[in-house]
């Protein structure tokens, strides 16, 4: 390959790169957002009583130049208490808690960021090859 096929090449590849990224990057996140999901249906982590916390998980993805980005999240005022716990607070009104954590945003992360890098390789592969 000479160098001007080569530039070629890598030209073309900087034009698809940004749609290919985005959306293995919210496929990604998609799958997080399972794995959240799953994590918070019982032991360790927190029990299931109406179901509105786990469907309070959402994905927003956007495109950035020559790439995307992702944020999984979840609206629910309760949802950091019940990731790391309230050990021994008093609340506004007085009232005194000790929850105990229920993980289960903290144990999906090695393996979205597993499903995540073979993404990326996948992508350049895609794009280049």
């Amino acid at each position: 390959m000479t160098p001007d096929e080569l530039a070629d090449r890598l030209e073309a590849a900087a034009d698809r790169i940004t749609p290919v990224v985005q959306r293995r990057m919210v496929h990604t996140a998609e799958l997080g957002r399972g794995m959240i999901r799953a994590n918070a249906s019982g032991r360790p982590g927190p029990n299931v009583i109406t179901g509105r916390y786990r469907s309070s998980w959402e994905v927003v993805g956007r495109a950035i130049p020559y790439g995307a980005q992702c944020t999984i999240g979840t609206n629910a005022p309760y949802g950091r208490r019940l990731e790391f716990g309230f050990f021994d607070m008093t609340d506004s009104l007085g009232r005194h808690y000790f929850q105990p954590p229920f993980p289960h945003v903290g144990p999906a992360i090695p393996r979205m960021e597993a499903v995540l890098q073979q993404q990326m390789r996948d992508a350049v592969e895609e794009v280049l090859g």
